[in-house]
């Protein structure tokens, strides 16, 4: 089956719009292809971290891809940091990555335009890290929103440099983009995604029933009557767009239940749907995290699994620029 890589970071606050954009379809996709799932903990720490809250972070997170479907059985599921190998390759890519590549990424300008002076070496150097962690297990595709889309497409410009120059050696992935839901808006504004690192206007995967109907209940819409898909009316569409996605009914249908209501109405349905759709994966994630040590188990077994792969992906890597003794 073709290998598919998926990383996402330990921030500690899962959201919605991860799980409608990413790990839903991930949890669908498992016996179409060879997964792997890692939690990137070295991205993380390209910005400021309180330790005890980032090891906590990995282990929610990973509570949370199992409580959402992801089977170990089935996948892979490791963490970055415990395969020290990402780090080597990661290195041994700079050597044939130009800063020119890394001047031009867009996400780097925005969050160093926020730190300024405590923008650390690390997250410039975030994307060839990406590279590395995508190229070391032969990834033949990489499931990512449009905001990372310019990341998977400098991964295929590294790769294609390094087989030009030292011999085919690097499988060229390719970005999995998904047209519907894809990308999940903030309920407070809905011209940005949705995002954990703004919680008022994200809904938490594992936020309380009263909590998440507050959140949409407060949801910025506008000041039209007429429930339909207007692109143009943001907050509206992004709403919609959820109750979309979770009913699984299509555009035409989803507009005629509400033919004839109010934001009101749709609010309180999207509320309960949100609160019913939600309701399996917290209760899972709470029997996950009552068995002491069964996901941190699955997490050693993953990297277990994968460590051999990433060390001969290093030492092939290296034979090829010619490092070390024979």
């Amino acid at each position: 089956m073709p290998v598919v890589f998926s990383g996402i970071q330990p921030s500690g606050y899962l959201t919605l719009g991860n799980y409608l954009g990413a790990i839903r379809n991930w949890v669908e996709e498992q016996d179409r292809f060879d997964n792997i799932f890692s939690i990137v903990d070295m991205h993380a720490i390209t910005v400021p971290q309180v330790p005890a809250e980032l090891r906590s972070s990995i282990l929610s997170l990973a509570t949370v891809f199992m409580a959402a479907g992801i089977d170990p059985a089935r996948s892979t599921i490791f963490v970055q940091s415990d395969i020290g190998e990402h780090a080597i390759l990661a290195w041994l890519l700079n050597g044939v990555t130009p800063v020119g590549w890394l001047n031009r990424m867009t996400q780097y300008k925005s969050k160093s335009a926020k730190q300024k002076e405590q923008t650390s070496a690390g997250l410039f150097d975030y994307p060839v890290l990406m590279a590395a962690d995508i190229l070391m297990y032969g990834a033949n595709y990489v499931p990512v929103g449009e905001d990372q889309k310019q990341h998977v497409e400098l991964t295929r410009d590294i790769a294609e440099r390094f087989n030009a120059e030292y011999g085919e050696t690097f499988v060229v992935p390719r970005p999995l983009i998904r047209e519907v839901g894809a990308r999940i808006m903030s309920l407070t504004d809905p011209s940005s995604k949705m995002s954990k690192s703004e919680p008022q206007g994200a809904i938490g995967l594992l936020d309380p029933p009263e909590v998440i109907s507050r959140k949409i209940m407060r949801a910025q819409t506008d000041s039209f009557t007429d429930v339909v898909f207007d692109r143009s009316r943001l907050g509206l569409h992004n709403l919609l767009t959820i109750y979309q996605l979770l009913s699984g009914e299509d555009a035409g249908s989803v507009e005629r239940q509400f033919a004839g209501k109010g934001y009101g109405d749709l609010k309180r349905s999207l509320s309960e749907l949100v609160v019913e759709s939600l309701r399996p994966l917290q209760e899972r994630y709470r029997e996950l995290e009552a068995e002491s040590g069964y996901v941190a188990g699955i997490l050693r077994s993953g990297a277990e699994k994968m460590e051999p792969k990433a060390r001969a992906q290093v030492a092939l890597v290296k034979e090829r620029m010619g490092l070390g003794v024979e």
